[in-house]
């Protein structure tokens, strides 16, 4: 079993939205923190998204009031809905979470101008 395997992503226009999604096997996400990362050509993979196991999310500045991070503890599951994307949104979406860490297959999300 892969732990998560993510789904979503692709090419869409500025000012469009996509929804990611990462399924998880052997990590029960209501008890773990779980994070959306990216990472844009020649740039350090950086934090998106968290989501705590008591819900709390956090954001960074960039995407603060375009993305949202939720989850389904019934389909074990994390999500993250991006809206109003822009060009510099196009990286590679990675979800993290569980211990010991792990990280999704990586999804492509493309922002064209």
């Amino acid at each position: 079993q892969v732990p998560l395997v993510q789904s979503g992503g692709g090419l869409v226009q500025a000012g469009g939205s996509l929804r990611l999604s990462c399924a998880a096997s052997g990590i029960r996400i209501s008890i773990n923190a779980m994070g959306w990362y990216r990472q844009a050509p020649g740039k350090q993979r950086e934090l998106v998204a968290l989501i705590t196991s008591g819900g709390s999310t956090t954001y960074a500045d960039s995407v603060k009031g375009r993305f949202t991070i939720s989850r389904d503890n019934a389909k074990n599951t994390v999500y993250l809905q991006m809206n109003s994307l822009k060009p510099e949104d196009t990286a590679v979406y990675f979800c993290n979470g569980g211990r010991p860490l792990t990280w999704g297959q990586g999804t492509q999300v493309t922002v064209s101008s």
